[in-house]
């Protein structure tokens, strides 16, 4: 059949894009069948004998420990430095006993009770990042299922509905099931003649009314269609009031004006799909799982990177021995993956060409916080019936995320209580102490929850432009520096190439920092046999 439509995919695309950008018309190429999944299909092989040659990692993140990995099990002989005394990178868990310090030498000591945790950088894992998933299983990670979508979690804005938090549930189906109605009625009135043909508005209408909870005068209303939707007022029981009662709709004007619908869009979107997956026990065991592959001698810890150097022969990187009171040293190889985050590396006196300096100088890194709170007791189970899942506000925590794990077993539990993304309320929450974050983020969010204010037993905030080895949260490209510098950023610069999120088209994801890592480490590998 012909398209009748008059409105083709590539165009909306092309409108997708230049009004939102790259990264929501990737998401609109995914859904229209343009865009694939991660291109990972299985472990890379390095076939062929480098002949004893060496490489110098610089970074024990995903990216950095995933080159080590397979360089090493190639023959290749592999050390890494890295500035922390941990590997993992942003790939990180904050535990009971954990300290942190951060830029400006505020230090916290997380008090969560054992076996509470917080994410501060990566906390889930999209089904079709097939790369981490393969290493988990590899590395015997063990993994959860991440709850993105509650239905009954909520959708908050502060002057909305009177302030009053709204679940997902009803204010999804109010708005689906009100924009059923009007389509519907408009196909019948003719509306849509010039479109699409006779046919295919009966299916439509047909469509419409099946998933939009709609009577059979495709009115959108309390009643039983409405109800297997959005829930009843009183639930179906047993006995003499086993009766359910309908809910009331809400009106279509008070969704829009609420702005309600905006938080509705962070599990519709590709990347947030379910299934998704967390490590038992926290992010961070995905890092430790790594560094247990690796021989016990490859990392050295405490080891600040001041400079690199290369020559025809080798790369030469001079680091200060944080571990021996602050001793400089330097480290050799015959080549050199750089894993850096590129707001570090752009500090840092490198011999690189002038398009590959001006490609790391050219990517700002984007802001984020989170502020994890410890409450006395699972509230958001106990007396709201929310087991996992997101809500979302328009305060400038903008996001409180509920623990996937632990179900229903009582006791105390660790909220994400503020998590932000760029924009104004990173920078306010990055300019406050980690004691302010976290009590402004438990005022905030006590306008969702008014149990925060008699169950808040502690927290940790970690802003992401303050952490000492990352200044920044991920690599923030526009479509113009992605254009002029992309190509140049992961070219090989005589013996050093590049590695990590801020070199793929997947940043802020660990799949990106992994598949780049790949990328390199195949490419340095041919350059090696050719040599």
């Amino acid at each position: 059949m012909a398209d009748t439509s008059g409105f083709s995919r590539r165009k909306l695309i092309a409108m997708v894009g230049a009004a939102a950008g790259s990264a929501a018309a990737y998401q609109v190429m995914t859904s229209l069948g343009f865009a694939g999944e991660s291109p990972y299909r299985g472990p890379i092989q390095l076939d062929g004998d480098p002949k004893g040659a060496s490489v110098l990692v610089l970074g024990a993140g995903l990216a950095g420990m995933t080159a080590a990995l397979e360089l090493h099990r190639a023959g290749y002989r592999v050390q890494i430095l890295e500035y922390n005394t941990r590997a993992g990178g942003r790939n990180w868990s904050l535990r009971g006993g954990d300290t942190y310090t951060e830029l400006g030498g505020e230090t916290q000591r997380c008090q969560f009770d054992a076996g509470l945790y917080l994410n501060p950088g990566p906390w889930r894992i999209p089904y079709h990042h097939h790369g981490v998933l393969d290493y988990c299983r590899r590395l015997g990670v063990a993994l959860e299922p991440f709850i993105q979508l509650n239905h009954n979690a909520f959708v908050h804005s502060a002057t909305g509905y009177g302030g009053k938090p709204q679940r997902i549930r009803t204010v999804k189906t109010d708005l689906d099931g009100a924009t059923a109605e009007l389509l519907a009625k408009a196909t019948r009135k003719g509306a849509l003649d010039a479109q699409v043909s006779k046919e295919d508005q009966e299916i439509l209408i047909e469509a419409l009314r099946f998933l939009g909870g709609l009577d059979e005068n495709l009115a959108y209303r309390a009643g039983s269609e409405s109800s297997e939707f959005r829930g009843y007022a009183h639930d179906p029981g047993g006995g003499l009031s086993a009766r359910p009662v309908d809910g009331e709709p809400m009106a279509l004007h008070d969704i829009l004006t609420s702005r309600l619908w905006r938080g509705l869009q962070n599990f519709l979107l590709y990347e947030f799909q379910t299934t998704m997956f967390q490590p038992v026990g926290g992010m961070g065991r995905i890092g430790e799982a790594f560094a247990r592959a690796l021989p016990p001698d490859m990392i050295r810890y405490g080891a600040k990177v001041t400079q690199i150097a290369q020559d025809a022969h080798g790369v030469t990187a001079t680091y200060r021995d944080l571990g021996q009171g602050g001793a400089m040293r330097q480290a050799q190889a015959d080549w050199c993956v750089c894993a850096l985050p590129l707001t570090v590396l752009s500090q840092i006196p490198t011999q690189v060409g002038p398009t590959m300096k001006a490609a790391i100088d050219a990517v700002p890194y984007a802001s984020s916080v989170k502020v994890g709170l410890q409450f006395k007791r699972r509230f958001w189970e106990e007396d709201e019936h929310i087991f996992g899942g997101i809500s979302y506000t328009d305060l400038p925590i903008r996001q409180i995320a509920y623990p996937a794990t632990g179900y229903n077993a009582g006791g105390k539990g660790v909220l994400l209580g503020a998590y932000t993304w760029n924009g104004p309320n990173s920078y306010e929450f990055t300019a406050q102490s980690p004691a302010e974050r976290v009590r402004r983020a438990v005022a905030y969010g006590s306008q969702i929850h008014p149990q925060y204010r008699t169950e808040f037993e502690t927290g940790i905030a970690v802003a992401w432009h303050r952490v000492p080895f990352t200044l920044g949260c991920a690599g923030d490209w526009t479509d113009e520096a992605r254009a002029q510098h992309y190509d140049n950023l992961c070219a090989i610069d005589g013996r050093i190439m590049l590695a990590g999120e801020h070199a793929s088209y997947i940043p802020a994801w660990q799949e990106g920092a992994i598949l780049s890592a790949l990328d390199a480490v195949t490419r340095l590998h041919k350059r090696v046999l050719a040599a």
